[in-house]
């Protein structure tokens, strides 16, 4: 009777490291952590076209480009608002440089590579320019605004400047 106890838990010690074994032998098939979306490219056109038809048409104003021009023209060359830091493509940003602000697009955490998209040397054009964008024309939809719109559905409303990346960048470093 002392031999059977045991025996019975050499046994469940065994079954179960049989059963790990065999489980790590099973090839899985690869899942990312994310759900998948398996749409067409039909469907993938209709969500995008969606998701452009809730952006805001609603122009940022005009205190919102001086604040935005002043607070660029308060930070050290190259820093600015950039909407994502993250690798690889991190979206569209205004940059300090020695001659103004530019548009540019950003890469790898914040850095900035290649032509401006745009430029402004000076509040009064920078302010006029951004006071009457939204986020729908920042977005690359719209076919009336040549600095932004664009072709490639990859790269329309993909981490473009928003009211609320305007405001949440302002709104930093406030006491």
């Amino acid at each position: 009777m002392s031999t059977i106890i045991p025996l019975l838990a050499l046994a469940v010690i065994v079954t179960v490291l049989v059963t790990a074994l065999r489980s790590m032998r099973r090839p899985k098939p690869w899942q990312p952590s994310y759900p998948l979306i398996d749409a067409s490219p039909e469907e993938m056109e209709r969500r995008a076209k969606d998701l452009r038809d809730r952006l805001s048409r609603a122009p940022f104003g005009e205190a919102r480009a001086t604040a935005l021009w002043r607070k660029l023209a308060s930070v050290g060359e190259g820093e600015g608002l950039i909407v994502e830091f993250h690798r690889d493509f991190c979206g569209q940003g205004l940059i300090r440089r020695a001659g103004g602000v530019v548009l540019c697009d950003i890469f790898d955490g914040g850095g900035y590579t290649g032509d401006p998209i745009a430029a402004w040397g000076d509040e009064t054009d920078f302010v006029a320019f951004f006071a009457g964008q939204s986020d729908f024309s920042c977005s690359g939809w719209d076919e009336r605004e040549p600095v932004f719109r664009t072709a490639d559905p990859w790269y329309r409303n993909n981490q473009r400047i928003t009211g609320a990346a305007i405001d949440a960048w302002l709104a930093k470093d406030r006491f």
